[in-house]
């Protein structure tokens, strides 16, 4: 009985302990999760739960506040685009904002830089956003996002890709056109999940991320904001903090905010503008407690379009409004901080009608405080940081040198070609035939040039020919089809958008048919306001003498736009023989009063012994596009200014030879020479006349 007993009590404590080792291998402490992990306590204010969220990363509204891991926080940041500044200069021109007292950095996110064709996704070089925002972490700066769809951001057509322009029957943008819908759910789709592992509550660096952009200046379709919003709360969580950004008046903030607590609603107004009756506004568009004050876009600046003065603003006054926001706890969002560039073909351009259209320069310098090329020793960056310093939680980095700017001297450029050398054989194997002129989005053609060829029957008297709707300019040629003529296009005019005026063809004896051609440019689609579906090239018939001209020939002209492989492109292939080779042109004999104006590549090389930045200097020359080692560095216009110079900056060039290709549209400068300087220069112009 004993040893049973004791056998059965000895059973019970082997089996009492395996028992208890079972149960502590079951409820054994699980490692401690990583801090992308962490739970984040949505409805619960941090400053009142801070023991639940040791070490987690917390980014939320509360008491009218912005709160980051439990502490109050002044968001003091700025705008800065990924999209125009090179990869090279990303870490240097963040830690420039990061000498002026930033603490958070907004970017806009352009749909068509990373789908430039349909279904083509590009998130390669500038246009690697995950590499943009991992640098903002690793300077300590958070991330205000702004992905659209639509940025406005005085970027190409707001930054929708073109290729939305060909959809038939015509989509509506910014609608909750189910069409448009399912192409911006595909797009978000892509881009979202990029981003998702980036934001603040997982251990990034992004606390806020906007829906649309200023929506309240252009709809009032609350059905597609929320589409967006729950589109951004599929992919990013519930965690996030969404916001819209409108104008500082009881209309704007009507149509595009979102009422309740989903959406925070933040505001801009003009610098100088008293902010706190704004501010207080705001607050009835934003759920009780939870209306910090925030200036969104606070203009350190402004845009310039092509004829204008340049864009100045006093440093002095700038500093002090940001100041009236700061001292009283209130948050800003420089725009911008720094411009940057709009290299290629992306400037945006404005349109209060539809023939008052004004393109904006290859600059965007924005008189921002860091300037287009970095520099941070201008009034504006020291007035700026000075009030910056008062309200910062943390003491200012030293403010970096300027980088070195070299001008490299003289470059002696050499005609290679015209750009009609080899018409007649590409105009019958890679022309687009139709019985009236079509878009360039219809061509293909999304950027730059497109030639447009027809004929007709001269009647020994001259012909008037008119274009009602042309975007946005149009340099006119003739030329003789009989054989026995052995002279250039002579170039009869220009319609341009904004003054569509009529031009005169001249009295020419042609033993055959005259042929008409069109070289038509696309100097940017429009990016806010009513006029946004912005076609280019003809987009309406062509009359000569009042009848409508038929039979024409489209002509895609490939020049690589930003982002863009150069290669198999006209401007480099071979002194451009693809489409520019050495061939004899039939055309009429020049006719008094009529000027040459011929389109034409130009190519020079230039040797840099030490690689820094530089401008080249286009004074003397007419209009037209620049590349620097392939690479479009933008258009020139010095004729019409006030931009004289465009930016390079050092990470185009390369020690020993570099080479510069232009396009010349109209006149060149008589000695073909470009100069490569040391420092920008706006005082270009023609006394601001449209030409």
């Amino acid at each position: 009985m004993a040893k049973r007993g004791r056998l059965k009590t000895t059973t019970t404590i082997i089996l009492l302990l395996l028992c208890l080792l079972a149960f502590s291998t079951v409820f054994a402490p699980l490692p401690s999760p990583l801090p992308t992990l962490k739970p984040y306590y949505k409805h619960h204010h941090h400053h009142h739960h801070k023991h639940q969220v040791v070490n987690a990363p917390t980014f939320e509204i509360a008491n009218d506040m912005f709160w980051k891991d439990g502490q109050p926080f002044q968001i003091i940041g700025g705008d800065l685009h990924y999209f125009r500044t090179l990869p090279e200069y990303w870490e240097d021109r963040l830690s420039r904002a990061k000498a002026l007292g930033l603490n958070a950095i907004q970017t806009y996110v352009p749909w068509n830089l990373h789908e430039p064709k349909e279904g083509q996704l590009d998130f390669d070089g500038i246009a690697d956003i995950v590499s943009f925002l991992e640098l903002c972490q690793k300077l300590d700066l958070l991330v205000m996002l702004r992905p659209g769809p639509y940025i406005c951001a005085e970027w190409d057509f707001g930054g929708f890709p073109a290729w939305l322009l060909t959809k038939e029957p015509a989509i509506t943008l910014r609608s909750s056109d189910s069409r448009y819908l399912a192409l911006v759910d595909s797009w978000w789709g892509v881009l979202l999940p990029k981003i998702a592992h980036l934001l603040y509550h997982k251990g990034g660096p992004i606390i806020m991320v906007q829906i649309e952009n200023e929506f309240g200046s252009y709809g009032d379709d609350k059905d597609y904001l929320h589409h967006l919003v729950n589109l951004a709360r599929s992919h990013l969580g519930d965690d996030i903090i969404l916001y819209t950004t409108d104008g500082g008046t009881r209309d704007t903030l009507t149509k595009g905010t979102i009422r309740g607590d989903a959406v925070f609603s933040a505001v801009d107004f003009s610098t100088g503008e008293d902010p706190w009756p704004i501010f207080k506004m705001q607050k009835a568009f934003n759920a009780p407690g939870k209306s910090p004050p925030l200036s969104a876009e606070f203009y350190t600046g402004w845009l310039t379009h092509w004829g204008e003065s340049i864009a100045k603003t006093d440093a002095t006054s700038t500093a002090s409004a940001l100041e009236n926001i700061l001292s009283r706890n209130g948050s800003a969002v420089l725009y911008m901080a720094h411009g940057g560039t709009n290299f290629g073909f992306y400037n945006g351009a404005n349109a209060a009608q539809e023939s008052d259209y004004n393109a904006d320069l290859t600059s965007y310098d924005y008189d921002a405080p860091i300037s287009e090329s970095g520099d941070v020793d201008g009034a504006k960056f020291k007035a700026l940081r000075g009030v910056i310093a008062k309200y910062s939680a943390t003491s200012l980095p030293p403010v970096p040198l300027n980088n070195k700017k070299t001008g490299f001297g003289r470059i002696q450029l050499e005609k290679t070609s015209s750009l009609f050398n080899a018409l007649d054989i590409e105009l019958s194997t890679k022309a687009i035939e139709s019985e009236n002129p079509i878009s360039m989005e219809a061509a293909g053609q999304m950027f730059g040039f497109l030639l447009y060829a027809s004929e007709y029957i001269t009647k020994g008297k001259g012909s008037t020919l008119s274009i009602p709707k042309v975007h946005d300019r149009a340099q006119v040629y003739v030329t003789c089809l009989s054989e026995d003529k052995k002279e250039k296009p002579q170039y009869v005019g220009t319609i341009s958008r904004w003054s569509n005026k009529r031009v005169n063809l001249p009295n020419a004896v042609c033993s055959s048919a005259t042929r008409l051609l069109i070289l038509v440019e696309n100097m940017g689609r429009i990016n806010y306001g009513p006029y946004l579906a912005d076609s280019k090239g003809i987009l309406s018939a062509v009359y000569l003498d009042g009848k409508p001209l038929l039979k024409w020939k489209m002509l895609p002209i490939p020049l690589s736009n930003l982002n863009e492989d150069p290669k198999n492109n006209l401007s480099f292939n071979n002194s451009v023989s693809n489409l520019i080779g050495i061939s004899a042109r039939k055309t009429l004999k020049s006719s008094p009063g009529i000027s040459l104006k011929e389109p034409a590549f130009y190519r020079g090389n230039f040797v840099v012994d030490k690689v820094t930045d530089t401008y080249m200097s286009f004074n003397g020359w007419g209009k037209g596009v620049a590349f620097v080692n392939d690479f479009n560095i933008g258009r020139f216009w010095p004729s019409f200014g006030p931009q004289c110079n465009l930016y390079v900056p050092a990470p185009v060039l390369q020690r020993g030879n570099n080479v510069l290709v232009i396009l010349e549209l109209e006149s060149p400068k008589p000695d073909l020479v470009v100069n490569s300087v040391d420092q920008s220069d706006f005082t270009c112009d023609s006394n601001h006349l449209k030409i």
